[in-house]
């Protein structure tokens, strides 16, 4: 079955169209499959015992409409298949009448972080997680073209207000960052995300954005112009 927690939207998530922001989606999203594995008994210390991690390798991210302040909203996830290394995972929210406000699919790689390198996901992790029917939110790929023709814009420094518990920065961050370059009046409906290299505490970040039509790609960048994260939202 699906793992469900319940919140109302807060002054703190809201944007100046008082209604919850991208990256504070996001951040329900995150939250909701970190409770699963700690109801499950396979949380951070559990795995950060074994030197093990989940690493988000992307999203795609469809949203109908965001809550607005003070809407109460049910966020739910459960993964719906394994593979390898590699476990593909469902996100919803949803408003009091069960409609579906966003909803996402995700890609993530079961990580050795002594090794910095994927491995087979332990088998009671394997047990723990119910599969369920994947979401039909049409093809999914993880890798985002990087437009030839972006403008480069000015760089600046990974803080350690941007790192998580991995010491990186944290994936919900590099979409923050990404919207700063959105054209004004831009409504997005779709994000995606690809997560190529993790951009830590002092790394320079240099984004390059591309705006097209009903589309903004912004590539975040390291000094040697290589991205950490590709960032693509549509209209």
């Amino acid at each position: 079955m699906a793992y469900q927690y319940r919140s109302r939207i807060r002054y703190s998530e809201i944007g100046e169209d008082k209604k919850l922001t991208l990256p504070g989606l996001v951040n329900y999203f995150q939250d909701c499959s970190t409770f699963q594995s700690e109801a499950l008994g396979i949380g951070l210390d559990t795995l950060g015992a074994r030197q093990r991690a989940w690493l988000l390798a992307s999203w795609k991210i469809v949203i109908d409409r965001l809550p607005r302040l003070g809407e109460e909203v049910v966020t739910e996830t459960w993964p719906y298949g394994f593979k390898g290394f590699q476990g593909n995972r469902n996100f919803r929210m949803l408003d009091q009448e069960g409609h579906t406000l966003a909803a996402a699919a995700s890609v993530w790689i079961y990580l050795n972080v002594e090794s910095g390198h994927p491995c087979r996901i332990d088998g009671d992790v394997l047990e723990a997680y119910e599969l369920e029917e994947e979401l039909p939110l049409g093809p999914f790929s993880r890798k985002i073209p990087v437009p030839e023709e972006s403008t480069e814009r000015d760089s600046f420094l990974v803080m350690r207000s941007h790192l998580d518990t991995n010491h990186h920065v944290n994936n919900g961050q590099y979409i923050l960052m990404a919207e700063e370059y959105l054209p004004e009046g831009f409504k997005v409906k779709q994000i995606r995300v690809e997560y190529r290299k993790a951009a830590v505490l002092h790394d320079t970040i240099v984004p390059f954005v591309c705006t097209e039509p009903q589309r903004c790609t912004v590539s975040l960048c390291g000094s040697d112009e290589k991205p950490f994260a590709v960032v693509e939202f549509s209209e």
